[in-house]
């Protein structure tokens, strides 16, 4: 007899969690390979930077909306002032997003910016300016991108709560009014 395996939830977008990983760790991994193999700083820092916003692109357009439902913006208007935009799923949606997802989205936004945190430190302790201006182009990248994300989670539980209040609220009222029109 086989023993019955618990049945775990399973990544619902394991192809969107691969490339949202793909770049993050193929820029760290460029980064630090290429000190050992490659001498030029010009193609290190290309192609790092390269690779740095592939990931910056794929996570703000494709695996932040796959994996948790959320996009942003940031838009100039007609004063010239930065306006954030947010766009997330409706409440039902966004309660049916895998656990999964949403966890490798979050940690991985966040253990990459440490990353490129200690990789700038180590640059520091070296005394290598050149290096730590790609670390702090790969860093301000990720850094925009949990900045957007964190704003936008902020922002879709604002208005889960607005819609929350805004239900209870009009339930209420057609419930006393059916309870009037009944006296």
């Amino acid at each position: 007899m086989d023993p019955v395996q618990p049945t775990g939830e399973n990544y619902a977008n394991p192809k969107t969690c691969f490339f949202h990983v793909l770049f993050k760790a193929a820029a760290l991994a460029f980064y630090i390979l290429s000190a050992i193999f490659i001498d030029s700083f010009v193609i290190i820092f290309v192609v790092t930077v390269f690779l740095a916003a592939l990931d910056f692109w794929v996570v703000k357009n494709v695996s932040g909306r796959i994996l948790v439902g959320l996009r942003w913006w940031n838009e100039i208007d007609e004063q010239g002032e930065s306006v954030w935009k947010f766009e997330c799923l409706d409440q039902e949606s966004l309660a049916r997003m895998n656990k999964k997802d949403s966890w490798l989205f979050w940690w991985t936004l966040y253990l990459t910016a440490v990353a490129w945190i200690f990789l700038g430190i180590f640059s520091l302790i070296r005394f290598q300016a050149d290096y730590l201006l790609v670390v702090g182009v790969c860093l301000t990248l990720s850094i925009a991108n949990i900045v957007g994300f964190t704003k936008c989670r902020k922002d879709a539980k604002k208005q889960i709560q607005q819609f929350a209040t805004q239900t209870i609220a009009s339930r209420f009222t057609s419930s006393l009014q059916s309870a009037f029109s009944v006296v």
